[in-house]
């Protein structure tokens, strides 16, 4: 009598998938595969790279005796059935959302998560650490990357592979590709000779001619012979020549060949292997299958039909604007280029590359070569905009400081998601790029406050031929202005007084100035008045218009979207090389905390930093010393 087929429900770690048969192991993939679907239609999220490597997955878990064998995934859109088979599948319905699971891996979520992964070409890196900490301590453990999802396009993965091969040591490296096209699967004998050079049989054999051939003197010839045969079925020539033994192309939707391919290259013990997977990205959902970007990240969709919730119409993104800009200028340059590191829809590039197919260029994840290569189109003549989400453009700092700030080029820098992110979390957050830039010298520096501040300060940077620039905008919709026809350039660092007032003085930078508004009304209320301006500029700082705020007002507040160390910091230091904090000043710096937020929706992100028109009211009745019941109050509504 047979036993029944185990079913998703029975899994509850992953240990419950060992000993169980590929043809069981494939109906625990399907059961996955659609909880991973109805999963992402409730929360939203990245779906196309998980549901490419469910099979994988599955067969990863059922091979390997994590966690304490270690897998380290790639980027981390690809982890949600990873969570589900983990013991998180009663809390996979909270992803992306406060108090809920991470998008991403996080070490504090699961021992099954051994190493946080965001951002991608960590992988290889991360794991190699686990690895020789294991060998340096003396255990049996096993160590497997898994990189995938565009991330072999980012320089930090050969570095790591480099340096692997070069050690020997002992490593598992699976390279999910899906749709990168780096070699495809070739039907049965692919499969079988990939089965066949990881088996046990043709390693020792391999071994046993090794040992003849040396003693006859022909161990370069037989070398030389086996990678020639090896390489030409599968090509693994560059996995080769960097020290790994090469296995693929496998398809990575076939139980009956991940798992022996999977336990053989358990049983190897001796140097770094390199597994190479095929797998369609949406694999098993139709609507993700015949999508452009396989559905790579979606908001919360109709399972049956895909279509996707639409927000109610309003005014266009802050990216969109940017985009529209580009283009408009690009009509009248011919020297404008775009440049993006593998994010053309993210920053809005794509709208300018369908216009100017010739001027724009995706690198890959590779910002640091991203800001480089725009350094050189900036010294010879041209004139760059490098499209980058703040929290990426960190990869490439030193490429910022050394190629672009100290040889003064004009490469001008677009910081999308500039401030919180909500879903995506801390590590996805433009946090920290007013403190990084702000510290090099010669960059001016500006943040827009609506949308037509954003069009004014591409219009700026585009005039600026003599140094770097950057101005940063977040994700999401405008205020809801109408768009410049003729968008003109701003005086470089001149700020603006939005609204005339007495005893406050609230300075923004970026778009919290709508809140800072809002923060005078609720003042204005308790009978207290209050300015409100515009920095536009945190280097070079309006340093006069600083001044006058400092000298006519009783407290001076400065509202940012950063961390601390960034404007607020600026502004004190202007203040105290002018001895204008020995004047009874009371100055309020409010920042991002110095904390990293979890995930949540922007909203609630912003009023737990404190830079909600709430709390930048209360701020300003505590500095004048009116009564904490009466902030607290103001606070509570």
């Amino acid at each position: 009598m047979t036993s029944p087929t185990p079913t998703l429900d029975q899994i509850t770690s992953p240990a419950d998938l060992r000993g169980l048969s590929p043809g069981d192991l494939q109906q625990i993939a399907d059961e996955l595969r659609a909880e991973t679907i109805s999963a992402v239609s409730v929360t939203g999220g990245h779906l196309g790279a998980g549901l490419g490597v469910v099979e994988l997955t599955v067969a990863i878990h059922a091979v390997f005796n994590t966690p304490k064998d270690k897998l380290v995934w790639d980027v981390g859109h690809q982890v949600y059935p990873h969570k589900i088979l983990t013991g998180r599948r009663s809390r996979i319905r909270t992803l992306r959302q406060g108090g809920g699971l991470s998008g991403f891996t996080k070490r504090d979520e699961s021992e099954y998560d051994p190493f946080g992964a965001a951002h991608a070409g960590t992988s290889v890196s991360a794991a190699s650490g686990f690895a020789v900490s294991r060998d340096l301590q003396q255990a049996g453990n096993k160590v497997i990357a898994v990189v995938g999802d565009g991330a072999m396009s980012a320089g930090m993965i050969y570095e790591a592979l480099n340096n692997v091969g070069g050690m020997h040591t002992r490593l598992i490296v699976i390279l999910n590709d899906n749709d990168m096209s780096i070699a495809p699967p070739v039907g049965a004998m692919s499969h079988y000779l990939s089965r066949t050079v990881s088996s046990k049989g043709y390693r020792k054999l391999r071994d046993l001619g090794k040992r003849v051939v040396r003693k006859i003197g022909l161990q370069t010839w037989a070398k030389k012979a086996e990678h020639s045969i090896r390489n030409f079925t599968m090509g693994g020539d560059l996995f080769d020549a960097l020290g790994f033994y090469y296995v693929g192309p496998i398809d990575g939707h076939d139980m009956s060949v991940l798992i022996p391919v999977l336990e053989n290259a358990r049983d190897m013990d001796n140097g770094p292997v390199l597994i190479h997977c095929v797998t369609q990205k949406g694999k098993g959902y139709a609507p993700a299958e015949i999508a452009d970007d396989k559905y790579h990240g979606v908001s919360k969709f109709n399972v049956v039909t895909g279509e996707q919730a639409k927000g109610k119409a309003g005014p266009p993104s802050y990216t969109k604007v940017f985009a529209l800009e580009m283009a408009r200028i690009a009509e009248k340059d011919p020297r404008v280029v775009g440049i993006t590191a593998a994010m053309p829809s993210g920053t809005g590039l794509d709208y300018f590359a369908e216009k100017f197919p010739e001027r724009c260029f995706d690198v890959g994840i590779a910002e640091q070569h991203a800001v480089t290569f725009a350094a050189g189109l900036a010294a010879d003549g041209m004139k760059p905009f490098a499209a980058i989400y703040s929290t990426f453009l960190q990869r490439g700092y030193d490429s910022v400081v050394h190629d672009v700030a100290i040889q003064k080029l004009p490469v001008r820098f677009a910081l999308d998601r500039a401030g919180l992110v909500g879903a995506d979390g801390p590590t996805h957050a433009g946090s920290f790029d007013i403190g990084y830039l702000g510290q090099l010298p010669g960059f001016v520096l500006m943040a827009a406050a609506d949308e037509t501040e954003l069009q004014r300060m591409v219009a700026t940077a585009h005039a600026i031929d003599d140094r770097p620039s950057a101005f940063r905008y977040p994700r999401g919709e405008g205020v809801g202005l109408p768009l410049l026809e003729d968008p003109q350039p701003l005086e470089i660092g001149k700020g603006r007084i939005v609204k005339q007032g007495s005893a406050v003085a609230i300075l923004s930078y970026g778009t919290r100035l709508q809140e800072c508004l809002r923060a005078s009304e609720m003042l204005a209320a308790q009978g207290l008045s209050a300015t409100v301006a515009d920095a536009r500029f945190a280097k070079p700082l309006d340093e006069a218009l600083i001044a006058q705020l400092a000298k006519h007002h009783e407290v001076l507040i400065t509202i940012e979207e950063g961390a601390r160390g960034g404007f607020g910091a600026f502004v004190l230091h202007s203040l105290a090389e002018r001895g204008l904090l020995d004047k009874g000043l009371k100055i309020r710096t409010l920042t991002l905390p110095d904390s990293f937020q979890d995930q949540d929706s922007p909203e609630k992100m912003y009023e737990a930093a404190g830079l909600d028109a709430r709390s930048i009211a209360a701020t300003a009745i505590k500095a004048l010393g009116r009564g904490d019941e009466r902030a607290l109050k103001l606070i509570a509504g």
